[in-house]
């Protein structure tokens, strides 16, 4: 029979997650997002952005790290070919997210609708993702754009939320505006040490190191660019040195 809609060749297996099962996954994910894409709104609104500019920040850029740092971008004046740039950057890791999603999932997993779920692949999602699979589900497209759906509503809602109440909303608690800016990085490292295991530990350490050392040597994003490629290259060395052990 014919593939038809979503329906990815391996959802008949009951192992592979349905469309609501991929909402349900991202449950975790939107409550993470809600409170950061609030406090998102409520500073672009502080930078001069409208309620509906900030949306469309959120709905068109959907990454939290490079959307901040648009804010600071505009807030700065910084030119267009610099800002364009180190968004660019910030964004480069997105790029491997969907080829390792898919070694991992396997040469059966169908990439049908690649082109319209890879695009909801951020850190959290491709985490959550990484580790159903390593739990034993298997890959669906359903349950991917359920997942990555549910994330991206959270997102855009929050950032309306925050839109709307303006700027100077977190003003009287500081704490808690703090807070909102840890949870992100806090989310991401959570779902990373779900999957981590003592063999990853090695590139996960090359990484840091090259991410810390350019970062105070150079910039943020020149670090944030050499730990990919550091531990990019570390992963296929040690990947190498695994296989070859006897």
């Amino acid at each position: 029979m014919a593939e038809s809609g979503f329906q990815s060749s391996v959802s008949s297996d009951p192992r592979a997650g349905t469309f609501l099962d991929g909402l349900w996954a991202s449950l975790p994910i939107a409550l993470g997002y809600v409170p950061i894409a609030f406090a998102f709104g409520v500073a672009a609104r502080g930078v001069g952005l409208t309620l509906a500019e900030a949306v469309a920040l959120s709905v068109i850029l959907y990454s939290g790290g490079a959307q901040f740092v648009a804010l600071a971008l505009i807030a700065s004046g910084a030119p267009f070919l610099v800002s364009a740039f180190t968004l660019i950057a910030m964004g480069l890791r997105h790029l491997l997210y969907g080829p390792a999603l898919m070694r991992r999932a396997g040469p059966a997993a169908s990439r049908r609708h690649a082109w319209a779920w890879a695009w909801g692949l951020t850190d959290e999602v491709f985490g959550t993702a990484l580790g159903a699979l390593a739990r034993g589900r298997r890959f669906s497209e359903p349950f991917m754009f359920g997942l990555g759906l549910g994330a991206y509503l959270a997102w855009g809602a929050g950032t309306a939320m925050g839109a709307y109440a303006g700027s100077g909303a977190l003003a009287a608690w500081p704490a808690v505006e703090a807070g909102l800016g840890f949870m992100l990085p806090a989310l991401f490292l959570a779902l990373l040490l779900s999957v981590l295991s003592r063999a990853q530990l090695p590139v996960l350490a090359v990484a840091a190191v090259a991410t810390v050392a350019v970062t105070l040597a150079w910039s943020g994003t020149a670090g944030l660019l050499a730990g990919m490629i550091a531990g990019a290259v570390a992963g296929v060395l040690n990947r190498k040195g695994v296989r070859d052990a006897p």
